[in-house]
């Protein structure tokens, strides 16, 4: 066993335990810092608070007779600004928005805005680059839920000199209008948000998510949005009962999303947990997610976007997470116009999710949309509907159901032609299956180019419940259905075991060349 610090801050540090062990242990173990008990952590990835800036620590962890420790020194913090010095109430009544937006603005490099224990309620907060902001035990930032309340984000504004454009409030993968989001950051750069806090979106099908596809003033805010920002952390804290997609970062970079945890009814609509659209440089760490849809949904983009910024995402770390209850656990698409590329997940836990790995594209995205070097590794998955999902025929847009999208035949690849390159799974275990262990199903004029399972095991729960595998016309419900893959280049299975489904173990179809080990 062995002690990692991922990242620290003047008042917090987070920690990763090097093992093979997936997200928690069986047994707690016991936290000294400095010697003094700090509690005990059942967690591969935990955090600690309450940290004194410009310090040496030493952090032990012991659990079993074994122990691990790491030495570190916390950061230089200049300033703290008390949210409540400058006027805000934490009550739940009056509007704290202008009081914690002009502690933000006050707050200078190096400084930390702190929100005492309290209960704010706001509407947009704006970040500045080069701070810290500390959600401190029993903080609530609650959302007010009257729309018309939120700023309204126009999507494209045209430059003054009709030359060039401003792309600023976007909606799934198109330039669209949007209310800006709880948390909102534009082109900001070094902000850490941390502590034990709590963002409460406080919506319900009261207000945010009745009649959900109707535009009314501007598009459903996200609970954090970030525009065009560099090097930014999330830690520690919880959020939930988001009006939309919890996490937005967009066009983004060098981002680190640590020990939070995300929640929202199985019956909230477009609630995914983590929505990275054209970013590079993600580190996804220790995160718990159990929502209405996607738990993290990697996106660039619909193809006027992708063919216009050509910002695929890319170079994405997902470790040590455990994913509930969605639609996808990891989910890429559907609006992937610039490509994704260099995904890794890793050591995760997968529970009551529709799928593991969900990959949504379509004919239409473009020659830019390039799928490729995604990478899932010691996954454990347990009662998954259907543990690997590539559907090449997604049909959840306006022109989803129609000839060309859904044709079956091939067709002549052109300039709206996606592509699915290479995938890995390795070390995988999927126990309590119910609709398929696979389903993959390329594009014949461009099939995905290499998939290979190696240590794959498959089994079934005894009494399965039935489900279509993809979302793809005339594909209907099915029970217990093996490995179903169509139009492929090179399949690999090495090491792969399936039990307790009903027909064949591999449905297989227009595979060029297929190898098993």
């Amino acid at each position: 066993m062995e002690l990692r610090v991922v990242f620290q801050t003047a008042r917090s540090v987070t920690i990763e335990t090097i093992t093979e062990t997936i997200y928690e242990f069986d047994a707690p173990g016991q936290i000294l810092v400095n010697g003094e008990n700090r509690g005990e952590t059942k967690q591969v990835v935990f955090t600690l608070f309450d940290l004194k800036p410009d310090m040496d620590y030493n952090i032990s962890l012991e659990r079993n007779g074994e122990k691990a420790e790491v030495n570190f020194h916390t950061d230089y913090e200049f300033v703290t600004i008390n949210v409540r010095e400058v006027g805000a109430l934490g009550d739940g009544i009056q509007n704290d928005t202008p009081f914690i937006q002009a502690a933000i603005m006050a707050c200078p490099k190096d400084g930390r805005v702190l929100i005492p224990a309290g209960t704010y309620k706001v509407t947009s907060l704006f970040l500045k680059s080069h701070i810290k902001m500390e959600l401190s035990e029993g903080a609530e930032l609650l959302a007010e839920t009257d729309r018309y309340q939120f700023p309204k984000f126009p999507g494209m504004i045209e430059s003054y000199d009709e030359k060039d454009d401003y792309n600023l409030g976007t909606w799934e993968g198109n330039p669209l209008p949007m209310f800006a989001g709880i948390i909102t950051g534009i082109d900001v750069e070094d902000v850490v948000i941390y502590g034990r806090g709590i963002i409460n979106g406080q919506a319900s099908f009261d207000n945010w998510w009745d009649n959900v596809r109707v535009m009314k003033g501007a598009f459903r805010p996200r609970m954090v949005f970030l525009e065009r920002c560099r090097k930014i952390t999330l830690q520690g804290f919880s959020l939930k009962n988001s009006p939309t997609w919890v996490l937005h970062p967009y066009f983004s970079e060098d981002l680190k999303f640590l020990n939070l945890s995300i929640s929202n009814p199985a019956d909230s609509p477009n609630t995914d947990g983590l929505d990275p659209e054209s970013c590079k440089d993600v580190e996804i760490l220790g995160l718990h997610f159990s929502l209405g849809d996607d738990c993290i949904a990697i996106k660039s983009g619909k193809i006027y976007m992708g063919r216009r910024y050509k910002k695929p995402s890319e170079n994405i770390t997902i470790r040590q997470c455990l994913m509930e209850n969605g639609h996808g656990a990891v989910t890429i698409g559907s609006e992937v116009g610039a490509g994704v590329k260099n995904i890794l997940v890793e050591r995760c836990l997968f529970r009551h999710t529709d799928r593991g790995l969900r990959i949504k594209t379509r004919r239409g995205r473009g020659k830019d949309s390039v799928l490729t070097d995604i990478t899932f590794d010691h996954i454990d998955m347990d009662h998954v509907m259907t543990p690997f999902v590539v559907n090449g025929f997604y049909f959840c847009d306006p022109d989803g159901k129609s000839e060309y999208v859904q044709c079956r035949e091939s067709l002549p690849v052109d300039d709206r032609t996606p592509e699915i390159g290479r995938f890995s799974f390795t070390n995988i275990k999927a126990a309590n299956c119910h609709v398929a262990a696979s389903f993959l199903y390329g594009l014949p004029e461009k099939k995905i180019e290499r998939i290979e399972f190696k240590n794959v095991a498959i089994s079934f729960a005894k009494e399965a419940k039935s489900g279509a595998p993809a979302m793809l016309s005339g594909v209907g419900e099915c029970t217990k259905k093996g490995f179903c893959i169509s139009n492929v280049d090179t399949l690999i299975c090495e090491n792969v075991h399936i039990s307790g489904q009903e027909g064949e173990a591999f449905e297989l179809s227009n595979i060029n060349h297929y190898e098993t080990i």
